[in-house]
């Protein structure tokens, strides 16, 4: 494709989310915490915790009024926040001071950040392609940790958790508030060009775009909306614990690489299944990713060595990368475009209780049990709900709704 205003559009995108993947980078600064400031590990993973929620509730919020003023704006607004969230950590030696400064600060930024680029990116390529373009944005935040935790590590080990935060924050700043204020909407009258092989799948303009009120009064909105949550939940189980579980299992005492093969499988499964996703449709490809990670669930418990960690975690990268790519795809084929912002927002509250979901179960389980075994069964439970429910759902019937909410 010609090097356009879409491209540049999409490869801001994927800088801001670079920058945004901050997250990523907690487990390296949760530790620097003990160590440092002597907090013990519930003190340290507040912040982290708390950003996760206000990041659910702020994309909420964001994608709302992106689709009313237009993504520049909110995206500026996000990255600013997230940059100075960051700078004011650095001076946060408290652990009430650190959740407001990166739990809330920071968290608001990334979900105003994060909510904004999807929307704006497809709406400058060709429908058919949407999947692509939603695996690239996506991929940028996944790819975050492959460079993020290590330039963490180090700025810690050479200086200190304050620096660290000090430094990151005036990346952001200077990295992703230019980025994202080249960010726009197309004109009214733009019009992607097709590919000569697009598929006829998801290639035409949806007769009907819902807003999020009538989107909820669609079936199909809570059986998206469960079959993420669920399907999140058993991702993040394995992803937030796969150095204890490679410890239990395996007796692999340094598992940080398996982070790393998680977070390249991560990406990579935004991009492909993505991909994927624009030749065979959102639903069948999440079905595809529903069966591999229930399988993969299946057989965790008995993955004793470093080849068999590997690929578990590399199953569980794909897995939970794909539903990163392909929910926000469905929504705009279930719902289309104009309002996807606000109605994707909706639908990312499931990705918020997931977040929840997931570790609550890991940590119940171990606690109990000593073992994570049970954690893979329930997870594995809740895959095969994911594939009934991949099975049985529809598209949404547009005329039907448009009657329904006349």
């Amino acid at each position: 494709m010609k090097f356009d205003k879409a491209m540049r559009i999409l490869i801001a995108g994927i800088i801001v989310n670079l920058c945004m993947g901050i997250l990523y980078a907690w487990s390296v600064m949760k530790k620097a915490l003990v160590t440092e400031f002597g907090w013990t590990n519930a003190e340290a993973s507040l912040p982290y915790t708390t950003a996760i929620v206000v990041f659910a509730l702020s994309l909420l919020v964001a994608g709302n009024l992106q689709d009313r003023f237009g993504p520049r704006r909110i995206l500026q607004i996000g990255t600013v926040l997230t940059g100075m969230g960051m700078l004011l950590s650095g001076f946060s030696e408290d652990v009430m001071l650190l959740t407001i400064t990166f739990g809330v600060v920071t968290g608001t930024g990334i979900g105003f950040g994060y909510a904004c680029l999807s929307p704006s990116a497809m709406k400058w390529f060709h429908p058919s392609k949407k999947g692509l373009v939603n695996g690239l944005i996506a991929g940028g935040f996944g790819m975050a940790s492959v460079y993020l935790a290590p330039i963490t590590s180090w700025l810690i080990k050479s200086y200190s958790i304050s620096t660290a935060f000090l430094v990151l924050g005036a990346g952001v700043l200077l990295v992703a508030v230019p980025a994202a204020s080249t960010i726009v909407n197309p004109p009214e009258d733009y019009k992607p060009e097709a590919p000569k092989n697009a598929d006829q799948y998801g290639s035409g303009k949806p007769q009907f775009n819902a807003n999020w009120r009538q989107m909820i009064t669609t079936p199909q909105f809570y059986m998206m909306w469960l079959m993420f949550a669920l399907s999140s939940a058993a991702g993040l189980m394995v992803i937030g614990n796969v150095t204890s579980i490679a410890g239990m299992q395996a007796g692999i005492e340094d598992a940080a690489y398996l982070v790393a093969i998680l977070a390249v499988f991560n990406t990579g499964g935004r991009v492909i299944m993505g991909m994927l996703s624009d030749k065979i449709g959102g639903v069948r490809t999440l079905l595809i990713a529903f069966v591999l990670q229930g399988l993969n669930m299946v057989l965790f418990a008995s993955y004793d060595s470093g080849f068999t960690m590997i690929v578990g975690a590399a199953l569980a990268g794909v897995g939970y990368g794909t539903l990163l790519a392909v929910f926000p795809s469905l929504t705009t084929d279930f719902y289309g475009l104009k309002n996807y912002g606000s109605n994707f927002g909706v639908l990312y509250t499931a990705w918020g209780t997931s977040g929840v979901i997931g570790p609550i179960i890991a940590a119940m389980v171990v606690d109990s049990t000593g073992v994570f075994d049970m954690a893979y069964t329930i997870s594995a439970a809740m895959m095969a709900v994911c594939v009934v429910l991949a099975l049985v759902i529809k598209p949404v019937n547009t005329q039907a709704l448009v009657e329904k909410t006349a």
